[in-house]
């Protein structure tokens, strides 16, 4: 099995990684922070205070025999705004800013080809940055599995809830069993 990587931010963490959690092809979701200004490992209060660069991800390991690149960055774009700059509803910053990182190069390519054919569904222009991954390190353990512990608390309810449920509506064909 040949397995791919690849790093999203859509905003808060948690959102994101209970979407790909249970998406079909996807081995790994784990949230961190990536592409800061420093190569030092950034605490949650250090990217909170949205000066470091940091952008909340999740960084993705997947097999592309069940699903594309380009598949992940369809349901990616569809469960966040790729059209807000450093915002992600009542979450703003830098540090929640709409980004794919990449690891192989020739995973830009698919990246930029995906967000272009996917500019024609949205009325503003996709600001999703798209870069090399660069100094990436995990987020504390108690932001692992977020949503799965917590799935009472009330940004849970209200705000994650509801990008599981647009999944399982809208790309039920890519659900685990």
């Amino acid at each position: 099995m040949t397995i791919h990587t690849i790093t999203l931010g859509g905003g808060c963490f948690w959102c994101t990684e209970a979407v790909f959690v249970r998406v079909r092809g996807v081995l790994d979701v784990e949230s961190g922070y990536c592409n800061g200004l420093q190569a030092r490992q950034p605490s949650y209060e250090d990217v909170c205070r949205g000066d470091t660069g940091y952008n909340e991800v999740v960084h993705l390991q997947y097999d592309p025999a069940i699903i594309s690149l380009s598949d992940l960055l369809t349901i990616f774009c569809s469960i966040h705004d790729p059209t807000s700059l450093n915002r992600q509803g009542n979450d703003q910053g830098t540090q929640y800013r709409s980004g794919v990182y990449f690891s192989e190069p020739a995973d830009e390519v698919v990246i930029v080809q995906t967000l272009t054919e996917l500019q024609a569904s949205y009325g503003q222009p996709i600001v999703t940055e798209v870069e090399a991954l660069q100094h990436y390190w995990p987020a504390e353990a108690y932001h692992q599995d977020y949503f799965l512990n917590n799935p009472n608390q009330g940004y849970c309810a209200f705000v994650v809830a509801p990008k599981v449920g647009k999944l399982e509506q809208h790309f039920s064909q890519w659900l685990k069993a």
